[in-house]
């Protein structure tokens, strides 16, 4: 019984500004290393205060965070949205995608960037590097695996011949600088610090992750909300169903017999706080 609903779902359409920016406020991750020397992009610490923006409620995590980008850029007073999605063909093949195309409405520059949105687990025994380290809730991609992809094929693909004649035929100026843009969602180990992480990487953790031994120990007075994948870019004020803890330990149970890690919401009289339940 869904005793803890605390708004309606569908009334969700009245609150898309507030989704809209509740995305632009999440984390950016800036890469500092030399190894991935990539631009970040800059939001210009920009609230949209209107826009025709209408969140795409039933389409998978990556493609919500596409429409909220999109829907910042054309609502965004810094800069013009050019082109979105622009898909590079050749006669045989398509070779791959272009993000954005933007200009600089201050100082003219026409820009490519590229969109990500990741939520990531720290484990230190998975890889020799840092990146490979960041893992996905069900250990299917890690940040290594974004960024290799990102530095050999996204940002090349905007020097291939069949990119530079679609832009023309558009009538777009060859971008001269590219950017990256990762919403970055990290989540550690309970008994470690966000302090002990580089301050790039410590302002993008978001939370912690437990195993489901551990979570059968968690607070049973607090109330408990399982966000589906589709609703993990909501703002938690926007999460429908809260459970006790003896409905919602039925639930996690259910995901870590299936191998799934899910996103745990756990509210107390004084916080909220974000945890994932991994099968690991």
């Amino acid at each position: 019984m869904d005793i803890y609903a605390t708004a309606n779902y569908e009334d969700l359409t009245t609150r898309n500004l507030d989704i809209l920016n509740n995305f632009i406020a999440a984390p950016d991750l800036i890469l500092t290393r030399k190894k991935y020397p990539f631009t970040s992009f800059n939001f210009k610490e920009e609230t949209i205060a209107e826009s025709e923006f209408n969140f795409p409620k039933n389409a998978v995590l990556g493609m919500q965070a596409e429409a909220c980008f999109k829907a910042f850029l054309n609502s965004s007073k810094n800069y013009s949205l050019l082109a979105a999605n622009l898909q590079i063909n050749t006669e045989k093949e398509t070779l791959g995608e272009l993000d954005y195309i933007v200009q600089d409405c201050k100082t003219q520059e026409v820009i490519h960037i590229e969109l990500a949105c990741k939520f990531y687990l720290f484990d230190k025994n998975n890889g020799a590097c840092d990146e490979k380290k960041w893992i996905g809730p069900n250990r299917k991609d890690t940040l290594f695996d974004k960024l290799e992809k990102v530095k050999f094929k996204q940002f090349p693909l905007l020097n291939k011949a069949a990119t530079i004649e679609k832009l023309k035929s558009l009538k777009i100026e060859i971008p001269t600088t590219q950017q990256l843009c990762i919403k970055a969602f990290f989540f550690i180990p309970k008994e470690i610090n966000s302090d002990q992480f580089p301050k790039n990487i410590a302002e993008c953790i978001m939370g912690h992750f437990i195993n489901y031994d551990e979570f059968r120990n968690e607070v049973a007075t607090a109330v408990y909300a399982m966000p589906t994948k589709k609703e993990w870019l909501l703002p938690i004020a926007n999460i429908l169903n809260w459970y006790s803890f003896s409905e919602i330990s039925e639930k996690v149970a259910l995901q870590i017999r299936n191998n799934k890690s899910p996103l745990i919401y756990k509210k107390t009289p004084n916080k909220v706080e974000r945890l994932f339940v991994v099968w690991w």
